[in-house]
């Protein structure tokens, strides 16, 4: 043996929760949700599958680090006076970060439903406590808040599921009933989907979010109190 290595190995890096967290994210945004498994984690890592499970129990509990880890980047500013700006950039926040990992978006909308309150990893669940933490300080009762929380996130799910699907078909087509393939559309059945044809393709996910975020305040500073601060 004459000792020459041809790059570093990736099992020279210390084997730790966050490593494997990263290496899954990593698999997610370049394959999607349904390629990651422990095997081709264990090749990524440049270790036996086995190893991995020293860190996290099963591929159950790798996904749910995954989205404590994309979430981790949510940040809620509790001391802000005014809810509604607060709720405003945290919004902004999620959309872009749904935006950087669009294969986590699923994992990001759909594991925290389907796993118990108290079994989710504390990540995850920090964003909500400072969520409620804002509009409680801003008078709030602790149920107004949670259906605030609530509401809000409900949209979110909606807005970045809506603005990551594929609307465009033709992308070649020379009119935007073709590019979205509403030309197939029974004409006496379908007549709105097919005249707002220049609206569906001009779609723009950030005025989106604006505009549903304007309806959404304004309805919940109509029905609850206290009112957001004047601009």
């Amino acid at each position: 043996m004459n000792g020459k290595r041809d790059g570093p190995r990736t099992h020279d890096i210390p084997l730790t929760r966050a490593a494997v967290l990263a290496a899954a994210l990593e698999i997610i945004d370049d394959r999607g949700v349904d390629q990651l498994s422990m095997r081709r984690l264990g090749e990524a890592l440049g270790r036996d599958p086995m190893a991995i499970y020293r860190h996290t129990s099963n591929k159950a509990a790798v996904l749910d680090g995954v989205v404590e880890v994309v979430l981790e980047h949510l940040t809620v500013d509790t001391s802000d006076p005014d809810w509604c700006h607060q709720l405003r950039l945290i919004a902004r926040d999620f959309r872009h970060t749904a935006l950087a990992h669009p294969k986590a978006v699923p994992l990001l909308v759909t594991r925290p439903l389907a796993t118990p309150l108290g079994l989710r990893p504390i990540g995850t669940l920090r964003p909500v406590e400072h969520i409620l933490r804002l509009l409680i300080d801003a008078e709030f009762s602790g149920a107004d808040a949670l259906h605030i929380y609530r509401a809000l996130f409900g949209f979110l799910y909606g807005h970045v599921l809506t603005e990551l699907q594929e609307l465009v078909e033709r992308p070649e087509e020379s009119t935007d009933l073709l590019r979205l393939g509403l030309h197939r559309l029974p004409i006496g059945e379908f007549p709105l989907l097919r005249g707002l044809a220049s609206d569906l393709t001009t779609y723009d996910g950030a005025a989106e979010l604006e505009h549903g975020l304007d309806i959404l305040l304004t309805g919940l500073t109509t029905t609850l109190s206290p009112p957001c601060a004047e601009s």
